[in-house]
This record gives C-alpha cells, sequence and structure tokens, in this order.
C-alpha cells in the first residue's frame, strides 16, 4: 500500500465501546498450583529441621503435612483412575512415598511428592494460560455493529446477529464486525491481525475486508458475506483450539508407558512381599524387603533424569532472553527438523523506514529537499508511511518548510500549500503525472520491493520515494544456523506481497516463500509438511501466525511487537527481540537431550543393580536407600551443568556452526 492518509482519531461517539479488557488466570487462581506450593514450602522448612537433627516432633508433622498438600490430590485423581481400571503412575508415586515413609525414609517420600505436585501445577498453568489466550481473541471483534436499514436509517446491533446480506456502516477508525465486500467507500484499513502485512492497504468498492480489522479515514459501507461464526477471525480460534489439541498423542503415549510401568511395579512389589511368606518367612523381613524393593524401584532417579537437564536449560535461555513454557517445550525445540518463519515483525523490524530517495531531473531537488518537501506535508498524518518520512527527514536533521490547508483523501494521499505551491504525496497508481521518468523511478523501487510515494508540486512530479520494512541485522545468520542445525534452508509464510516477500527471502537466504497466506494457508503448509514426517518448527509474531503457531511441533514468537495471542499460543518466547537466540536455543535444548539420555542410563543401571540385589541376595535398607539416592544426587548434578554460562556459549557457537 503506498497512499499516505491523516489517521487521526475518529471521535468518540464515532464507534462501539470498547470490549472489556479480558481476564488472564491468575497462577496462584489454580487448586494445583496452590496445594504445590503449599507442598514446597512445608518441605522447605522441615528438610534443615530433620538434618540438623531436631526432635521428630519437630519436623514430623511438618512431612505429614508436606504429603497431604502435594499428594492429596493425585492420589485421588489415581484412585479415580484405579476405580475406572487404569493404573497411572502419580497414584504409584503416592504408594512409593508412603511406602518409604512406613520404613523410616520420610524425607525420601516427601521429595517425591513435591516433585510430582509440582509438575502438575505447572500443566494446570500451561493448560489455563492456553484458554485464556483463545478467549482473548475475540476480543479483536468488535462486540457491535452499526447496520444499515431497508427504509433507510441506521441501527445498532450486535456484531454476533449480523446475518449474510446485511449492510454495515464502518466509520472512521472503527473496526470492522463482520468479513465481506465494500459496496461503497475509500479508506486504508489496518489488516495486520489476519494478513501480518506492516501497512496499511487502500480498501474501495469491489475489495474484501475481515472482522476485526481497522479502518482508517474514511467511511466504508460494506455488505456481510460470511456468518460471523465462520468468520476468518472465528476459524482463527477454532484453528488455535483443534490445533493446539494435536499435541495429545505425545502424552497419550506417555500415559501408555506410565501405565505398564505402574502395574509391573505394583506386581512385583506385591511378589516380593508375598512369595517369601508363603515359603515360610516371618512377615517383617518379607515387608522390609518389600519396602526395601519399593525404594530402589522408585522412579525418583528417572523423574530427575529428565527434569534438571531441561529446567537448567529453560532457565539458561531465560536468562539470555528466550522463555521456553516447559520442560515439554525446551525438549522438543531440539527435535525440529525443519523451520518456516514468518516475515513482518520476525525476519524484519516490523517498522517501515526511508529506504530510497529519488529526486527527478528538471526539479531542482536534491535527496535533503525532496525529503523535506514530503516531510512539510506529511508531518500533520498519523499514517505509517508518513511518520516513516518525517522520521527520515528528522534523522537527517532537515527542517522542512511550513504547510497550510492540510488535506487528506482516503486511499490517495495527502496534500498542503508549501511555500505557495501546491504539493501532494500519495500514490503513484492514483496520483497524475506518474509517467515518463517518473515511472521509471516508480518501477525501479517497487522492483526493489519498495512501497513507492510520488510526490507532485503543482502538476509536475518531482521525486519519488521508497519505503520498505527492513531485515533485522541477524535475519541472514539466523537462516544460515537453522539451516545448518536442521539440514533444510527455513521457508518463508508470510500474509505479504510476493514482490516484497521474495526480495527479503533473497536478502536472507531463503528459497522457498510461500506469500499472501491467511492464516488458515499458514496453517494448511505446516501440516502438509508434519505429514510428511517433519518436526517443524514456526516463528512468527502476529495473531495471524497463532494458528500456525499452535499447529507446530514447537512454536516460538518475537516478544517484542508480539500480540498477546501469539505471546500465549507459542511454546517459547524470544523477548529481547534478538532473532539469533532462535538456533542457540535449539542448539541448548539438544545439549539437554543429550544430558537426558546420559541421566537415564546411569538411573537405569543404579535401579536395575539395586533391584537384583534385593531380589537376589539381601539388600540393606541404608545401603538401597543410600544407593537410591546417589544415583538421584548424580544425575541432578548432571543436569545442573545447563545451568553455567558456558552452556550458553556453547549453544551459541554451534547454533552459529
Amino acid at each position: 500500500m503506498s497512499s499516505v492518509l491523516d489517521q487521526r482519531p475518529a471521535p468518540a461517539v464515532a464507534g462501539p465501546r470498547p470490549a472489556p479488557p479480558r481476564r488472564r488466570t491468575r497462577t496462584l487462581a489454580l487448586p494445583e498450583a496452590r496445594w504445590a506450593l503449599a507442598a514446597l514450602v512445608l518441605f522447605l522448612v522441615a528438610l534443615p529441621l530433620d538434618l540438623l537433627g531436631a526432635p521428630a516432633w519437630a519436623w514430623g508433622p511438618l512431612f505429614a503435612a508436606t504429603y497431604v498438600t502435594g499428594g492429596w490430590q493425585p492420589g485421588w485423581e489415581g484412585l479415580k483412575a484405579l476405580k475406572a481400571r487404569t493404573l497411572d503412575v502419580d497414584l504409584l508415586m503416592v504408594v512409593a512415598a508412603l511406602g518409604a515413609a512406613a520404613v523410616g525414609q520420610v524425607l525420601d517420600g516427601a521429595l517425591l511428592i513435591v516433585i510430582f505436585a509440582t509438575s502438575g501445577a505447572l500443566e494446570a498453568v500451561a493448560t489455563a494460560r492456553t484458554a485464556d489466550s483463545v478467549r482473548g481473541l475475540l476480543d479483536l471483534a468488535p462486540p457491535t455493529a452499526t447496520r444499515s436499514l431497508p427504509g433507510g436509517g441506521e441501527e445498532t446491533v450486535a456484531a454476533g446477529d449480523l446475518k449474510v446480506g446485511d449492510l454495515v456502516l464502518v466509520r472512521p477508525g472503527e473496526r470492522i464486525g463482520a468479513d465481506g465486500h465494500v459496496l461503497d467507500g475509500a479508506s486504508d484499513v489496518d489488516q495486520a491481525t489476519i494478513t501480518g502485512e506492516p501497512l496499511p492497504v487502500a480498501r474501495q468498492a469491489g475489495d474484501t475486508v475481515f472482522a476485526g480489522t481497522v479502518n482508517g479515514t474514511g467511511a466504508l459501507r460494506v455488505r456481510v458475506e460470511r456468518d460471523p461464526a465462520d468468520s476468518v477471525i472465528a476459524r482463527i480460534v477454532r484453528m488455535v483450539e483443534e490445533a493446539s489439541g494435536t499435541k495429545a498423542p505425545t502424552q497419550l503415549f506417555i500415559e501408555k508407558i506410565e501405565q505398564r510401568y505402574s502395574i509391573g511395579m505394583v506386581v512385583a512389589t506385591l511378589g516380593v512381599f508375598a512369595v517369601p511368606l508363603a515359603f515360610g518367612s516371618a512377615l517383617q523381613p518379607a515387608l522390609l524387603r518389600a519396602m526395601t524393593f519399593m525404594i530402589v524401584a522408585s522412579p525418583c532417579a528417572v523423574v530427575l533424569s529428565t527434569m534438571p537437564p531441561l529446567l537448567s536449560a529453560i532457565a539458561n535461555a531465560g536468562r539470555h532472553g528466550v522463555l521456553a513454557k516447559s520442560a515439554v517445550v525446551m525438549e522438543r525445540l531440539g527435535q525440529v527438523d525443519a523451520v518456516a518463519l514468518d516475515k513482518t515483525g520476525t525476519l524484519t523490524e516490523g517498522t517501515p523506514r526511508v529506504t530510497g530517495i529519488r529526486p527527478l531531473p528538471g526539479s531542482g531537488l536534491d535527496e535533503d529537499g525532496l525529503l523535506a518537501l514530503a516531510a512539510a506535508v506529511e508531518h500533520p498524518s498519523e499514517h505509517p508511511l508518513a511518520r516513516a518520512v518525517v522520521r527520515a527527514a528528522r534523522e537527517r536533521r532537515l527542517s522542512p518548510p511550513d504547510a497550510l490547508g492540510f488535506t487528506s483523501v482516503p486511499g490517495q494521499g495527502v496534500s498542503a500549500g508549501v511555500e505557495g505551491r501546491t504539493v501532494r504525496v500519495g500514490s503513484p497508481a492514483r496520483l497524475p503525472a506518474a509517467t515518463g521518468t517518473a515511472a521509471a523511478a516508480v518501477a525501479e523501487l517497487e522492483e526493489a520491493g519498495q512501497t513507492a510515494v510520488l510526490v507532485l508540486r503543482d502538476a509536475d512530479a518531482v521525486g519519488v520515494i521508497g519505503i520498505a520494512d527492513r531485515p533485522r541485522p541477524d535475519a541472514a545468520a539466523t537462516v544460515a544456523a537453522l539451516t545448518a542445525l536442521t539440514g533444510r534452508t527455513p521457508v518463508l509464510l508470510t500474509g505479504d506481497n510476493e514482490r516484497a516477500a521474495r526480495h527479503l527471502a533473497a536478502q536472507v537466504g531463503i528459497t522457498d516463500v510461500r506469500a499472501g497466506l491467511l492464516p488458515q494457508d499458514k496453517v494448511a503448509a505446516v501440516r502438509a509438511w508434519e505429514a510428511e514426517g517433519r518436526k517443524v518448527l514456526v516463528v512468527g509474531d502476529g495473531v495471524n501466525d497463532a494458528p500456525a503457531l499452535a499447529a507446530a511441533h514447537t512454536g516460538v514468537a518475537m516478544g517484542k511487537a508480539g500480540s498477546d495471542l501469539a505471546l500465549e499460543t507459542a511454546d517459547a518466547v524470544v523477548v529481547r527481540d534478538e532473532l539469533a537466540a532462535i538456533p542457540a536455543v535449539v542448539a541448548l535444548s539438544r545439549a539437554a537431550r543429550r544430558l537426558v539420555v546420559q541421566n537415564l542410563a546411569v538411573a537405569g543401571v543404579f535401579i536395575t543393580a539395586l533391584v537384583a540385589w534385593d531380589l537376589v541376595g539381601t539388600l540393606p535398607l541404608p545401603l538401597g536407600v543410600a544407593g537410591h539416592e546417589g544415583s538421584t544426587v548424580v544425575v541432578g548434578l548432571n543436569g545442573l551443568r545447563l545451568l553455567r554460562e558456558t552452556a550458553w556459549k556453547n549453544a551459541v557457537r554451534r547454533g552459529a556452526a
């Protein structure tokens, strides 16, 4: 879009009342989070008392309260699952904790309770945040719309009550209430929420507009073409919900493993207890052997095999501006083998800037003179292109002359009197005199992927200014790093036009370009790749990217300019807006996964050896506890290695290699 409009705010009476701000679920409002916090606090109070040799009456009730606060909910859910003939690992962990307490290992059981209560709380928080983000998307659509009546006149109706064929009046500054076609009027419409385009686009009779997009300074009369429940914005909501649910099969696989392990451990424990009794063993030795088995077979070391490396990687990445929302996300980041990147606000800075100034022969103007003349006329305007021109003049320390009689024509441009002459600035396609040398300058700039703005003095073209959204300084290096990590060059998915997209792609080293995409098109592309077996990483920043972020194996949002929905839907957020952090965090995730494998091997060896000793020989309980806790400490310390600063530096180096 190359016209420049005066986008001053519309009067307060022109539009509908703003929707009330959405309410985000607070973490401590979730019962899982409150119980987990209580269990953790009680454990941390009891721990030093136990270790320092305080009497049992001092720490015993605190540990008991830890068991109750952290274990009652998973225990209750486990009992309900057991009633439905399903045995899950949460119930097993509660039983193992109680078994440890029964043989005097109260501390071990309490630690196990705290670990699993915290894990459940994190899962509940992530679920609540996703629900909040989907509800927040609905705020983009206006609550009311102005409907034209058949006999003349208007009425204000709820946007959800609009029907196909209704005529809707959209005043300046209002959000459009439904998907439809413009019948009459001309304006610039900000479609960034739907297409991701950085600049408003001109809309006039015959053009399509979308619900939730923002009208500029012109009035539009729109015929509703889709039921509000089937609008693009409503479909985005459904796609986010559906795509979020497609990650469930991984969880189902984990539950199957937990089920088998739980059943196997219960059967084995009962066998260890019952078999000696059947052969005449006394009750207490048999019970002690069974409880020892329960302790050494407890998967504490297995749990700590995965959590410390992943949580350490999360903490380290967080210190460097990348927030992964869970340990599952951190693990998934290292699995990606294909990358899809958004354009505006992701590979680019997201702010239009003057990138070319072409004074025409015979105008008597140099670059500074042309820029100052255009800035004088653009100064009263609030259009993004106008701001880019004024900013460029300010950066060059120019002093634009005074402009009088400023006027704006939606979809065409602006004009004003400067030093006794009429100066117009706007779209070459909608202004006269865009011929000859001026047309050649316009073609040159547009061929380079820039938006051309024509400057006329009286009736003569005096110059052309090119404006574009510049690529981030680290965009090309990031594309190269992601190519090296995944073995495939990233793909560009954008709602912007083909020419601008291909120009940027050439600058950063991308060859596969998909332009002019709506949100559902991006989702379709991601699902097509995943149907081929690829694990796709999607990087974006806008509402229009949210469905693709949710559909992808892993979604990463750019935090500085990212929409609330993109930030909530994404699995990770780059809060410092450093694109180069993405390959670094992928490399860090792969380092964490390597440590997880190492830890699982160590934990497996310890558990297997201790269980075999207990079954074949007589494993003393203190030695069993020492071996169990020793393996837990080993894998825990190994995982904490990723907290070091050198771990991030190594990840950056591997990502750039």
